[in-house]
């Protein structure tokens, strides 16, 4: 009686599983078939354009620092503060330079004194010699004591001007008016010579500086009209090629390109990468997979492609993509040359959805 039960039990088990997997299949039937358009994906090995990467900086830009070490007192900017020309950025503790100030300044005193009673001496013996009253090694003396006197004089005053330039590196002030775009000091730590402590740009004016490769750099030409996609505010902007490196030397057979940027008003910020194309055709044949920017899907950081699966579903593939040309950009990994992609759907598209043609 036992197994009978056992047995009975486990056919009940299997039928309602057996029910649900029905029902359940039955709903994925009755789901909507979305319409969509698709297109296959052409791999083009003609691009007319020369494109190379770049990146943005401000025309009238520096990095300050010092030439002296010691520890920093205070910091009086904070980053995007506006400055002007001549404002104190950053004091540098100068206890020591002071001191040696106080020791030039007493030492000209003392030079000082003994320069006058030397000229006065001179004078004195200038005036006996003309009368034959004083000899001539009496002469020679004097002005020997007069011209070492003068001499201490000077040297005493060039070490003055060397302590008011040492000044100048402990007070480190703006040498243009900008704004300050970081700060890589806090009060406290200590500055270092040749460390960059505030950096500082004059915004509005932006240049483009790009590296050409060594195959097609002698096609690039001073005063050359460029276009300049800022990808990340996806605005293409006209440029000026301005100086064409001669040398890559220490570039690793890349020669830089400067490119002065059209006046705009478009939200460009130093740093920010590009995409230069060059009026000339590039020598470098190389296939490349393009599809319309349009059919691109963003989540987040990342960008896809609704691809067609082999059960006639939407799947979602993403892409790392490269450089755009017009309406349409380079796909770079994730979708192959002669694959199907969708460009649009009558409805909203999600992975697994139904998809008709």
């Amino acid at each position: 009686m036992k197994k009978t039960y056992t047995i009975l039990t486990l056919s009940i088990a299997l039928l309602l599983a057996s029910c649900g997997s029905d029902k359940k299949k039955t709903v994925a039937d009755n789901t909507a078939e979305i319409r969509v358009k698709t297109s296959k994906v052409a791999a083009n090995g003609n691009n007319p354009f020369l494109s190379v990467s770049g990146k943005t900086q401000a025309v009238n830009s520096a990095d300050l620092s010092t030439r002296m070490m010691g520890y920093v007192n205070k910091v009086h900017v904070n980053v995007g503060d506006k400055v002007r020309k001549g404002q104190l950025l950053v004091s540098i503790n100068n206890t020591d330079l002071q001191a040696k100030r106080a020791q030039v300044n007493a030492g000209i005193t003392e030079a000082t004194a003994a320069f006058e009673n030397a000229q006065k001496n001179y004078n004195r013996f200038k005036s006996l010699f003309s009368n034959n009253s004083a000899s001539q090694k009496e002469m020679d003396d004097m002005t020997a004591n007069f011209n070492m006197a003068k001499a201490r004089l000077e040297s005493a005053k060039q070490m003055k001007n060397e302590i008011n330039a040492q000044f100048t590196y402990s007070n480190i002030t703006a040498p243009f008016n900008g704004t300050i775009t970081s700060k890589n000091v806090e009060a406290g730590n200590m500055a270092n010579p040749g460390v960059p402590l505030i950096s500082i740009e004059t915004p509005g004016n932006f240049e483009v500086m790009a590296m050409v490769p060594e195959t097609e750099i002698s096609s690039i030409k001073k005063g050359s009209v460029v276009d300049v996609l800022v990808k990340s505010i996806n605005k293409t902007l006209k440029g000026t090629v301005k100086e064409v490196s001669t040398s890559a030397k220490n570039t690793g057979g890349q020669y830089l390109v400067k490119i002065d940027l059209d006046k705009t008003d478009a939200n460009i910020l130093s740093g920010m990468f590009t995409t230069v194309q060059f009026p000339v055709e590039s020598k470098a044949i190389a296939s490349m997979v393009l599809i319309p920017t349009n059919a691109i899907v963003t989540k987040g950081q990342l960008s896809g492609v609704y691809t067609v699966s082999q059960s006639n579903t939407a799947f979602l593939r993403w892409l790392r993509l490269g450089r755009t040309f017009g309406d349409q950009v380079e796909v770079l990994s994730g979708l192959n040359a002669d694959e199907a992609y969708i460009v649009s759907a009558e409805g909203k598209l999600y992975n697994g959805a139904k998809i008709s043609f």
